[in-house]
């Protein structure tokens, strides 16, 4: 019995030093189940740390307004020039705002609509909304072998570098259930500059009204670029309702319909237009007594 013993305890001995010699030879191929390197595959990251604030954000709804609750409101249409240097974010090369509005009409989340008027009542097809801004030119070239001349149609599209201001509706109201007066933009339209033949320019031209209450989810969701700190990056909903942004006044309603341009000249629309923004605020100061 302890020979027996004895023989299974060296037989087993052999079997383990046989098994560690194999091992030292040719060690097995671990099975690969996943990417040793956690960022294997990943997409390089343009900082230190993934930026989700913005793509993350949900905007805040506005309050319901009873017509009851507003006994005066004034309707106000500006001008956004993209040239002065707190409105340089709106031509930011790597993403100008009106591409942001082209992009979310042609995602089909937002609608454009016609500059026939600016009451949002004529809403573009989707072969108008693409073919916005765009032009066709005819030329002549000649065939490299056979020198036969051929005419060919070349498509333009949109020159962004050609928009240079925007228009913005709003609406100035009182709200008494708040004690408040607030402001709410309508809609937003890009202005095109049209150029002669000779580069000479002619008129700007709207392109398209976006309504902005249906914009407003977009624009949540865009950065709006920052130029005093990277790491603050502001959403366009919050430059619109912060009201981070310069522009002047070009009419307001009347029973006319007139713009102020239409009846003032020179140095007097500048007047005319701080004389319009002023009685706003004077007209809430008014409605208290000190």
């Amino acid at each position: 019995m302890k020979i027996n013993l004895r023989i299974l305890f060296l037989s087993l001995l052999v079997c383990l030093l046989a098994s560690n010699v194999m091992l030292a030879q040719d060690p097995p191929k671990p099975t690969k189940t996943e990417a040793s390197d956690p960022d294997e595959g990943k997409t390089p990251l343009d900082g230190v740390y993934e930026k989700t604030t913005i793509q993350e954000k949900r905007i805040l709804p506005y309050d319901h307004i009873r017509e009851a609750d507003v006994f005066w409101e004034k309707r106000i249409w500006r001008v956004i020039d993209v040239r002065e240097k707190i409105n340089k974010p709106f031509v930011y090369p790597k993403r100008p705002f009106v591409k942001i509005l082209m992009d979310a009409a042609e995602d089909e989340q937002i609608t454009l609509y016609s500059v026939l008027d600016d009451e949002f009542k004529n809403p573009l097809t989707a072969d108008e909304a693409g073919s916005i801004g765009a032009s066709t030119d005819t030329i002549i070239t000649f065939d490299p072998e056979t020198f036969k001349e051929e005419i060919k149609v070349v498509r333009n599209e949109l020159n962004v570098a050609n928009i240079k201001r925007f228009r913005v509706k709003e609406v100035w109201f009182f709200d008494e259930e708040t004690s408040t007066l607030q402001v709410r933009i309508l809609g937003i339209a890009p202005l095109r500059e049209v150029y002669d033949d000779n580069d000479n320019f002619r008129y700007e031209q709207p392109l398209f009204w976006a309504y902005y209450p249906e914009l407003r989810k977009v624009l949540a969701r865009e950065a709006a670029f920052n130029v005093k700190n990277d790491a603050t990056r502001m959403s366009w909903e919050d430059i619109f309702e912060m009201r981070y942004f310069s522009s002047y006044i070009f009419k307001q309603s009347n029973v006319y319909d007139y713009r102020i341009q239409d009846y003032k000249t020179g140095t007097d629309i500048i007047l005319e237009a701080d004389r319009i923004k002023e009685s706003i605020f004077e007209f809430e100061h008014d409605l208290w007594s000190y």
